[in-house]
C-alpha cells in the first residue's frame, strides 16, 4: 500500500486544467485525501501576484506547479509577451513563496519548448542549453526554463527540495479543442470530425507536413508526474515522454483514417512548421523513478476522438 501521500497537503496549480485534472485523479488513486488537495482558481488566485502565491502555499507540504498560459503556434505568435510574463511570474514567485513558507517539495512542470530549435534526436536532458528554442514558442519555453535555473540555484543555496520535469506534447480526453488556442492533435481531430459531418471535400493544415513530433497520452503523463513527486529528489531535469516519433503528415493521415475523413488534405506551406523534429530520450525517467509510458498512440487517439464526439 502506497503511504507517501498520507497526511500530506498538496497544492496543484492548474489542477482544473487538462493535465492537472488527471494529476488530481492520480493523486487520489495513490492515497491522497481529496480534502488535502488544493486547486487555486484563476478567477480568485492570480499567481502573478506575490501575495497570492504566499497565501496559496501557506501550510502546504507539496506544490505541483502546472498552471500555464499556453497554446499552439498561432496563439504563441499572437501573445509572446503575455506568455513570457505570465509563465515567468507565476513560476518564479510561487517557488520563492514556497521556499519562504518551508514547503517540503516543489514539482515544477516545464515544457518541451525549452529545447533548442535544432536538437539532436533523441533529445537528451544535457542538450537543453545547446541553443535557442524554436522562435514561435521561445518566450514561453524560456519562461518555463527559468524554473530549472531557479530549482538548481535554490537547492544549492537553500537546500530547497524541488524537481523539474519536461513533458513532451500531450493529448487525450479533456484537451482544449478551441481552434484559436489548441495544440495540433485536438485541432486536427476537430477539423476532421467537422469535415466528416459537413461532407467537406478538403481540410487545410498548417506547414508542409515534414516536422516530426512525439506525443504522450495525458494519463501516462499524470502518472509520471506523481511518480516523480514520490520518488525523485534531484534538480537535474527529467524528460517525460513516450519515445515515439511521427511526422505531422503521418499524424494527419492517421487522424483522418480514425475519424473517417476521406477527403483531400491541403497543406498551407506559408504557415510555420515549428520545430523541425521532436523526440525525447526517456531513459532517465525510468531509471530515476520507474516511469514508462504504456498507452499506444492509436489507442490514445481513439479514446480522444471518442471523447470529443461524445461532447457533441
Amino acid at each position: 500500500m502506497n503511504t507517501y501521500w498520507n497526511n500530506k497537503r498538496i497544492v496543484v496549480t492548474g489542477g482544473s486544467g487538462f493535465l492537472g485534472s488527471y494529476v488530481v485523479d492520480m493523486l487520489k488513486q495513490r492515497g491522497a485525501a481529496p480534502e488535502a488537495i488544493t486547486i487555486p482558481r484563476r478567477a480568485t488566485d492570480d499567481l502573478r501576484a506575490m501575495e497570492v502565491c504566499r497565501r496559496v502555499v501557506e501550510g502546504q507540504d507539496i506544490i505541483i506547479h502546472m498552471a500555464a498560459s499556453v497554446g499552439g503556434i498561432g496563439i504563441n505568435r499572437e501573445k509572446p509577451g503575455e506568455f513570457f510574463y505570465d509563465n515567468l511570474m507565476m513560476g518564479v514567485q510561487l517557488m520563492e513563496a514556497a521556499r519562504q513558507a518551508g514547503v517540503g517539495k516543489f514539482v515544477a512542470i516545464g515544457t518541451i519548448c525549452a529545447y533548442p530549435k535544432f536538437t539532436p534526436i533523441p533529445f537528451h536532458e544535457e542538450n537543453l542549453w545547446d541553443g535557442y528554442p524554436e522562435e514561435t514558442n521561445a518566450p514561453y519555453g524560456l519562461a518555463k526554463k527559468m524554473l530549472l535555473v531557479q530549482s538548481q540555484a535554490y537547492r544549492q543555496q537553500y537546500g530547497f527540495e524541488s524537481i523539474y520535469l519536461l513533458p513532451v506534447n500531450l493529448y487525450g480526453p479533456r484537451d482544449n479543442f478551441d481552434p484559436r488556442s489548441s495544440h495540433v492533435i485536438p485541432a486536427l481531430i476537430k477539423k476532421c470530425v467537422e469535415a466528416v459531418a459537413a461532407n467537406a471535400a478538403t481540410i487545410e493544415v498548417w506547414g508542409d507536413g515534414s516536422p516530426t513530433r512525439e506525443f504522450l497520452y495525458v494519463e501516462d503523463a499524470a502518472e509520471g508526474i506523481v511518480l516523480a513527486a514520490e520518488r525523485y529528489n534531484e534538480s537535474e531535469p527529467v524528460n517525460l515522454g513516450s519515445g515515439m516519433e511521427i511526422s505531422i503528415r503521418d499524424l494527419v493521415e492517421t487522424i483522418a483514417r480514425l475519424t473517417g475523413f476521406q477527403g483531400d488534405i491541403v497543406w498551407d506551406a506559408s504557415k510555420p512548421n515549428g520545430q523541425p523534429r521532436r523526440q525525447l530520450d526517456v531513459q532517465r525517467a525510468e531509471q530515476y523513478f520507474g516511469f514508462r509510458a504504456h498507452t499506444s498512440f492509436e489507442e490514445g487517439l481513439r479514446r480522444t476522438i471518442e471523447w470529443y464526439k461524445q461532447q457533441g
